[in-house]
């Protein structure tokens, strides 16, 4: 990985990061890892913890194709061992969201991202 790509990916992380904090949620741990893989954001809201998957690419469309099953399905794993990790209760509500920065910084976020 290049380091502008490295950068870049850090600054599409504060971007969305910035979003999230603006509306009211706490944020818990960024780029946390597992052996099962990486979670850029962990944030709550009230009761929920959401899990973030940021991607930039030039637009909107190509950030969301950028996003494997494969992807989702270690996103998801990983979050299981967060809340296993923290002792959180197995009824503890969880949100998996897509956090999309097009090149000019825009970020729009899709709650509850199905798989793409």
């Amino acid at each position: 990985m290049s380091r502008s790509t490295y950068l870049g990916g850090l600054a599409a992380e504060d971007i969305a990061e910035r979003y999230y904090t603006e509306r009211g949620c706490k944020v818990l741990a960024k780029r946390w890892r597992s052996e099962a893989g990486e979670i850029d954001l962990i944030l709550q809201n009230a009761e929920t913890l959401i899990f973030v998957e940021v991607k930039a690419r030039r637009t909107r469309d190509a950030a969301a194709h950028a996003i494997s099953a494969d992807q989702w399905m270690r996103i998801m794993a990983s979050a299981e061992l967060f809340v296993s990790a923290r002792g959180l209760p197995p009824s503890t509500d969880l949100r998996f969201d897509a956090a999309l920065i097009d090149r000019s910084g825009v970020c729009e976020i899709i709650e509850n991202a199905p798989i793409f």
